[in-house]
């Protein structure tokens, strides 16, 4: 029984060392630019920025083995090695398989801790003194993970002049690119973690959403978590799940009706005293096309004629859209008519847009005899969408032998009609006669 216990106890020791092996060895090395100021330039003039390839080796545990030699296109002083607890940097899609050309996005830079003025930071620093912890190096960096399938933010820091650096605040999003429909409620995710260990943890947070598109800005959400307050300019239909943001820092902001308006760049940043880090996101409103022909149903058209259709596609967003004809016979075989007369866009009060399409048919020059069915085409971002109607034409359609048949028998109907008819009167002018002569008698 002793035997088997100690068994049992190695074999428990050996799983927890290789599982700690296995995520130590999932967090990957990721190649950076370092971008800074470049020394020495003034005169008023923009600052002229350098950029350095550096390494970032990262890791969940300050005392994972270090490389010996950094690689030959890399200083050694660019080499960092960055402890993260939460494991964020850790994700699959910063850590590419080996030998895979597409890299994930990385770029670090020198970090100044200052206090905000903002409204709804400025609580986070009223004591105005700054704590020891903040004389140190302070690094920034921006990541973004393969296909767009995660955006980090961090801010790490350093003793000064060393290369061991330690994550304090994190932003991520799984979200860096939305698509949702009109009407539906939208949740665009966006995450931080503290460092528990930092004596920055227990000061507070901030959380602000912004909204920019095409150079227009506007401020959708702002909240002290230190004070519990909101900003008064809250938009309209935006909230938070303030429970999930104070215990597990979760921000992510929720349209609760996704409009055409809410389409563009969102920011998530995340304030702590003297820190912030921000993510950004895009969110596109897709609504497709809703189709309608115009005459419906089509009347009888006349060979030598032209027959004028219309199709109209309203309410769809964004702005582009392709527009086109078919024409599908009786055979079962379909072919372009080509776009038609194409009208601008339009757009309505709530944002959507609408076009239109023109087709003239010429029965003679299209070759559309015996008729068949024309369909309009919609090709949008929010799919592909159709809408038919069916075109007789007058006069050009062979009978079937079913009809064939049918008008033998109604033609042999009427020519037994006529003879029944012819006979009766021949009969009855024959006994009208006959009569008379009798009479005459």
């Amino acid at each position: 029984m002793t035997n088997f216990s100690a068994i049992y106890k190695l074999s428990l020791v050996a799983v927890v060392c290789f599982i700690k092996a296995c995520s130590s060895s999932s967090c990957p090395v990721l190649e950076c630019w370092l971008v800074q100021e470049k020394t020495g330039r003034g005169g008023g003039l923009a600052a002229a920025t350098s950029q350095e390839k550096s390494l970032l080796h990262i890791r969940t545990d300050r005392h994972t083995a270090e490389p010996q030699q950094a690689p030959s296109n890399i200083h050694a002083d660019r080499v960092y090695f960055i402890s993260d607890p939460a494991a964020t940097l850790c994700h699959r899609s910063l850590n590419p398989p080996r030998g895979s050309v597409e890299k994930p996005q990385c770029e670090i830079n020198p970090f100044l801790p200052q206090p905000s003025t903002l409204k709804w930071v400025a609580p986070l620093t009223d004591s105005a003194s700054s704590p020891i912890n903040l004389q140190a190096d302070w690094f920034s960096t921006a990541l973004q993970g393969l296909n767009g399938q995660l955006a980090i933010s961090t801010i790490t820091r350093a003793p000064t002049a060393t290369k061991e650096h330690d994550v304090i605040l994190s932003v991520t999003t799984k979200t860096v690119s939305v698509q949702a429909r009109l009407g539906e409620p939208v949740l665009l995710d966006c995450g931080f973690w503290v460092d528990p260990s930092s004596p920055l943890s227990g000061s507070g947070f901030a959380v602000e959403w912004r909204y920019q598109f095409r150079g227009d800005g506007r401020l959708v959400l702002a909240y002290d978590g230190k004070t519990d307050r909101l900003a008064d300019v809250q938009e309209e239909g935006a909230t938070l799940d303030f429970e999930g943001l104070h215990q597990e820092g979760n921000a992510s902001l929720i349209l609760l009706e996704a409009k055409v308006r809410h389409s563009g760049m969102y920011i998530c940043t995340v304030y702590l005293p003297y820190l912030v880090a921000q993510v950004a996101l895009e969110l596109e409103i897709v609504e497709p096309p809703s189709l309608s022909i115009h005459p419906s149903p089509l009347p009888l058209a006349v060979p030598g004629r032209n027959l004028t259709v219309q199709c109209e596609a309203s309410g769809f967003a964004p702005l582009s859209l392709e527009l086109s004809w078919e024409f599908k016979g009786t055979d079962g075989k379909s072919r372009p008519l080509g776009s038609g007369s194409v009208t601008g866009h339009r757009q309505a009060w709530d944002g959507t847009y609408s076009q239109s399409t023109r087709l003239e048919l010429d029965t003679t020059k299209l070759d559309l005899s015996p008729g068949g069915e024309v369909t309009c085409v919609a090709v949008h971002l929010g799919g592909t969408r159709r809408a038919s109607v069916t075109l007789n034409v007058i006069g050009l359609s062979t009978p079937s032998i079913e009809d064939s048949m049918a008008m033998v028998g109604v033609a042999l109907v009427l020519y037994g009609l006529i003879k029944f008819v012819s006979w009766t009167c021949t009969s009855s002018g024959s006994d009208e006669a006959g009569q008379q002569d009798k009479k005459e008698k």
